[in-house]
């Protein structure tokens, strides 16, 4: 059987990061959840999950700061990042994906959206 995925969660607010917890386990995944993302740096070089969803609008330093330091170091860029944000606007979403988001959600996102968004990001993923 192929080892369980960790997928990491990284979400200021208890509430969705308890759902989209609750979505990943309820898909086998392994899931490792930070409420702020300057503690999640470490522990994202440590643990180096297959895949991170990544709130954008953080207490300490924006998801988007996270994600191009990822992108930046060559152990941890290749890492598939999902952004879940309430930031909807065309520019937004183009910010996030310029900075290296391999895919964008807007919130509220649905229990059969994000499934199938992790599902096609780990598979793109697992392809290259």
């Amino acid at each position: 059987m192929a080892k369980q995925k960790t997928v990491m969660i990284i979400e200021d607010e208890a509430d969705a990061a308890e759902l989209f917890s609750e979505m990943m386990r309820i898909n086998g995944f392994r899931v490792i959840k930070m409420f702020s993302s300057a503690p999640a740096i470490p522990i994202i070089a440590q643990e180096k999950p297959d895949l991170i969803l990544l709130d954008i609008m953080m207490p300490d330093i924006s998801g988007l700061e996270v994600l191009r330091y990822i992108r930046r170091e060559p152990s941890l860029s290749s890492i598939p990042v999902i952004i879940l944000s309430a930031k909807s606007m065309p520019n937004d979403i183009k910010v996030g994906l310029d900075a290296g988001a391999s895919m964008y959600l807007t919130k509220p996102v649905g229990f059969q959206d994000l499934k199938d968004a992790v599902e096609k990001t780990l598979k793109n993923a697992d392809s290259k």
